[in-house]
C-alpha cells in the first residue's frame, strides 16, 4: 500500500514538473502581453512600478524551467538532496506569487486614481501629429477601445487642440468604424463613439492586472500540490531508509 501511495506520488510529481515547463511559457507570455498592453496606456498611468508584478512573473517563469529540471530528475532518482532543492525552491516561488496577488491588488486599486491624474493632461498636450507621443497614444486608445474625449466626445470642447483648430470637430479616431464619410464633424454626433476614454482605460488596466493576479494564483494551487507529492515521496524515503537500517542493525554479524 505504502509503496502504491509513493509511486501514484511520483507519478503525479513528474506530471506537474511537466506542467511546470508549460507553466514557464505561459507565466513568460503574460508577462510580456502585460509590458507590452501598458507600454499602450503609459500616458494614462505614470506610475511604473505598477509593472513590478509583470516583471516578478517573467522571473517566475524563467525559474520554473529550472525547477521542472530538478524536479524531474530527483523525482526519478528518489534523491533526498534534490527533492529537498525542489521543495524549497517551490515554497520560494510560491511566497513570490502570494506576493505577486497582493502587489496586483494594490496596483489594480490604484489604477483609477492614476488614470484620472494623468489623462486630462495628455488630451491637454494633443496636437494632432504623428510625431507627438500623445497624439499617437490617443488616436491608438480612441480606435482601440471605441471611445472617444475623457467622459464623452464633448470634452474636446475644453481642449487647446480644438481652440486652435477651429474647426468644430473632433479627431478621426473618434469616428465609428462603420461610418467611412466621417470626418470628426460636431454636427453629426451619430458619427463618433458616444463612450468616454476615462472608464474603458481604467476597466482595461484593471482587466490587465486580473490576469496577473489570476495566473499567479492558479499556478501557486499547482505548486502547492508539487510540495505536497514532493514531501509524500521524501517521508517515504526516509522511513524506507530507517527501516532498512533497522534491519541491518538487526541482524547477527
Amino acid at each position: 500500500m505504502g509503496q502504491c501511495g509513493i509511486t501514484s506520488s511520483k507519478t503525479v510529481l513528474v506530471f506537474l514538473n511537466l506542467i511546470f515547463w508549460a507553466a514557464a511559457g505561459i507565466l513568460c507570455y503574460v508577462g510580456a502581453y502585460v509590458f507590452i498592453t501598458f507600454d499602450d496606456y503609459d500616458h494614462f498611468f505614470e506610475d511604473v512600478y505598477t509593472l513590478i508584478p509583470a516583471v516578478i512573473i517573467i522571473a517566475v517563469g524563467a525559474l520554473l524551467f529550472i525547477i521542472g529540471l530538478i524536479g524531474c530528475c530527483a523525482t526519478v532518482r528518489e534523491s533526498y538532496c534534490g527533492l529537498t532543492t525542489f521543495v524549497v525552491i517551490l515554497l520560494l516561488v510560491f511566497m513570490t506569487e502570494v506576493a505577486v496577488v497582493v502587489l496586483g491588488y494594490v496596483y489594480r486599486a490604484k489604477v483609477e486614481d492614476e488614470v484620472n491624474r494623468s489623462i486630462v493632461k495628455v488630451y491637454d498636450e494633443y496636437n494632432g501629429t504623428n510625431s507627438n507621443a500623445q497624439s499617437r497614444a490617443i488616436d491608438y486608445v480612441q480606435r482601440q477601445l471605441q471611445c472617444c474625449g475623457i467622459h464623452n466626445f464633448s470634452d474636446w470642447q475644453h481642449t487647446r487642440w480644438y481652440e486652435e483648430s477651429k474647426q468644430n470637430s473632433v479627431p478621426i479616431s473618434c469616428c465609428r468604424a462603420n461610418f467611412a464619410d466621417c470626418t470628426g464633424s460636431l454636427t453629426h454626433p451619430e458619427d463618433l463613439y458616444q463612450e468616454g476614454c476615462e472608464a474603458l482605460v481604467v476597466k482595461k488596466l484593471k482587466e490587465i492586472m486580473m490576469y496577473v493576479i489570476w495566473t499567479a494564483v492558479t499556478f501557486a494551487t499547482i505548486q502547492v500540490l508539487g510540495m505536497l507529492c514532493a514531501c509524500v515521496v521524501l517521508c517515504r524515503r526516509s522511513k524506507d531508509s530507517a527501516y532498512k537500517l533497522l534491519i541491518t542493525e538487526g541482524t547477527p554479524a
